[in-house]
Formats: C-alpha cells, sequence, structure tokens
C-alpha cells in the first residue's frame, strides 16, 4: 500500500479514485504523565510520555484509513493529511487521518 500527501505517485498512473477515506484516533493522557510534561515545562527539554502517545495515536490514525481503503480495494491513498486536535479540558487529543483511496498502475 503506496500512502502519500501528495496527490499523486510518481511511476504511477492513477487509474481509479474510489472515495475519500479516514481513520481516527482519541487518546487520554494521565494524570502521571501530565505531572512528568509539567516538570519538563518548567526546566525545558522534550516530554517523552507525551510523544509518545502522539506518535501511537498516528499511527492508529494512520493504520485505521489505510485498513478502510484496503477494504475497498484500493492499492493506495494519496493526498493523506492528519490533523490533531485537543478535546475536553485537554485531557483528551484526537488524531485523524483522511485521504483518497486510489487504484494505481
Amino acid at each position: 500500500m503506496i500512502v502519500t500527501t501528495t496527490p499523486t505517485v510518481e511511476g504511477h498512473t492513477i487509474t481509479q479514485y474510489i472515495r475519500v477515506v479516514a481513520g481516527e484516533t482519541i487518546v487520554g493522557i494521565n494524570m502521571f504523565k501530565d505531572i512528568g510534561a509539567g516538570f519538563r515545562n518548567i526546566v525545558g527539554g522534550r516530554s517523552a510520555a507525551y510523544e509518545g502517545e502522539v506518535l501511537r495515536a498516528r499511527e492508529e490514525a494512520l493504520g485505521e484509513m489505510v485498513q478502510r481503503a484496503i477494504e475497498l480495494g484500493a492499492n493506495g491513498v494519496v493526498g493523506v493529511d492528519i490533523d490533531y486536535e485537543s478535546l475536553g479540558q485537554g485531557g483528551m487529543m484526537m488524531v485523524s487521518a483522511s485521504g483518497t483511496a486510489v487504484q494505481l498502475s
């Protein structure tokens, strides 16, 4: 499965545009990660706990999007966009990935 943010795939021709596909995931950040991130905010540096959650959420959203494309008979997804949104009072984060499922030759 070719997944790209570009509208075309070099060396391939899009023979069929199937439909828009998307994948979403919502993750919660627990209080222990909040405490660690707050400490990092004071002393500076990166929050490995938050970065890990963002990475996991992004991969889950992309995986869900790809699975939906496969179910439609696609062998590629073009024009992929990934969005991040904070939900509620900041304790939840939604990551969504969307693109166009296509047949490539």
